[in-house]
């Protein structure tokens, strides 16, 4: 036997149907879907089920998404003693760092923990508690 000889065995290759290629090929007209009726159709719409009532119908309605609500990345007190004393601490340095994987709409300061070191924190929102624990520490906060 040489390479030129070489066949697929046989009915393992099948040539693809040519649907709607006219009457010849043996699949013209309706294509092989018959007369009429849902499955000669092109297609249902999404969440279709046959004329039964659809689950996101059926299922009860709840609540509110506000589309314009802001999102804040948290931050506590007690993560700011990895900076030195007299730090500018500001967002991007907050990134830099690690302490926040993604801004979002900004960066809230809470007030979890102790801080022992005395930095100037600039965030888009502070907790009542975040800024007592920072001015307590001697530093100070700055409302971007």
């Amino acid at each position: 036997m040489d390479l030129n000889e070489l066949q697929p065995a046989a009915g393992s290759r099948q040539d693809r149907n040519r649907v709607g290629r006219g009457m010849s090929s043996g699949n013209g007209k309706t294509s092989g879907r018959g007369q009429k009726g849902q499955k000669a159709r092109s297609k249902t719409r999404l969440g279709f089920e046959g004329g039964q009532m659809p689950l996101y119908r059926r299922i009860p309605k709840r609540g509110f998404t506000n589309i314009s609500r802001k999102e804040f990345a948290i931050v506590n007190v007690e993560k700011l003693n990895d900076f030195d004393d007299g730090t500018e601490v500001t967002p991007t340095l907050l990134v830099e760092n690690g302490l926040v994987k993604n801004e979002k709409s900004g960066i809230k300061i809470l007030g979890e923990g102790k801080l022992e070191k005395k930095l100037t924190v600039k965030a888009n929102k502070f907790s009542a508690a975040a800024a007592a624990a920072i001015e307590q520490a001697g530093g100070s906060t700055e409302v971007i």
